[in-house]
């Protein structure tokens, strides 16, 4: 289901289950306070009257609510090199070109589709959440998110970074962040996430061919760590609002250090830094060829 023309404004939420798109005339208040939800998404269209208070208001939207970026209609993104900066510098999960009348459907199906590049993703969305990540730490994440596809213990993470269990512990205590453990096990539960919101697969199956010996370990696992259950993450599209969800119970139980904490909490996220050139390439050339195959209207 769309919006009318009569109701159409520059930004939308779309929220589980995923059916209507809702308008958001109360700007940055109003996406405040509905927009908090696991799995909702903040739609902007850029051709739908632009004005210069929507770029803002979606640049300092609440963490966990991915955005979902239209572009205006006859638009060259290679030549336009200020739009281009427009739509890198707030960081879009998805990049699609104009259509009249977008669907809540086909706008549901790019928050199911698994990123290209996990762990850049994830470091992308930690530094526009405040969270200081110097060249070092950047790698390590990347490397521990890479290496959970396959990885199960600690031991063998440290193993794969030629690093001893000591030495990577205090890397990531001395920049204030959770253990390497926690970083483990959460990219393995937000691939179990993305798993299951992109196939059929049960829950049982995909834990299994994850590595966890049943579904209620993974269950009871998940709950622990993000405060989440796997139907839950099923049920809720997306990833970003499952990753907040896991460092709000970091900074809620001391895994992130009280200055960390104050940076992470602030209720709009700071100036964001330079996204990786591979993330923005995932979003806007991947995911808009894929729309442009099925297209996007309903």
């Amino acid at each position: 289901m769309s919006l009318s023309a009569a109701a159409r404004t520059p930004l939308s939420l779309l929220a589980h289950p995923y059916r209507t798109l809702h308008p958001v005339p109360g700007g940055a208040r109003q996406i405040r306070a509905e927009g908090r939800r696991p799995g909702s998404a903040l739609i902007w269209e850029m051709g739908a009257g632009m004005h210069p208070q929507d770029e803002g208001i979606v640049r300092t939207r609440p963490g966990g609510l991915a955005l979902v970026v239209i572009l205006p209609p006859d638009v060259d993104m290679a030549r336009d090199g200020s739009l281009m900066r427009a739509v890198e510098s707030v960081r879009p999960q998805g990049i699609l070109p104009f259509h009249e009348s977008p669907s809540a459907g086909d706008l549901a199906c790019i928050l199911r589709q698994p990123p290209e590049d996990l762990g850049a993703e994830v470091t992308d969305y930690l530094r526009w959440r405040g969270i200081p990540l110097d060249r070092e730490t950047t790698r390590l994440i990347r490397r521990t998110v890479a290496l959970s596809a396959e990885l199960r213990s600690i031991s063998a993470l440290a193993r794969a970074l030629y690093l001893s269990r000591r030495a990577l512990g205090r890397r990531f205590m001395s920049r204030g962040l959770p253990v390497p453990s926690h970083w483990l096990h959460f990219a393995r539960l937000l691939r179990v996430a993305i798993r299951l919101q992109s196939t059929n697969e049960s829950v049982l199956s995909v834990g299994y061919d994850i590595g966890y010996p049943d579904g209620f370990s993974l269950s009871n696992q998940m709950a622990r760590l993000t405060g989440y259950r796997p139907t839950e993450a099923r049920m809720y599209l997306g990833w970003e609002w499952l990753l907040e969800a896991w460092l709000r119970q970091e900074a809620d139980t001391g895994g992130l250090t009280p200055d960390v904490t104050m940076e992470f909490l602030r209720n709009a996220p700071p100036t964001p830094q330079p996204a990786d050139p591979r993330s923005i390439r995932s979003r806007s050339t991947t995911r808009t060829e894929d729309v442009n195959r099925r297209g996007v209207g309903g």
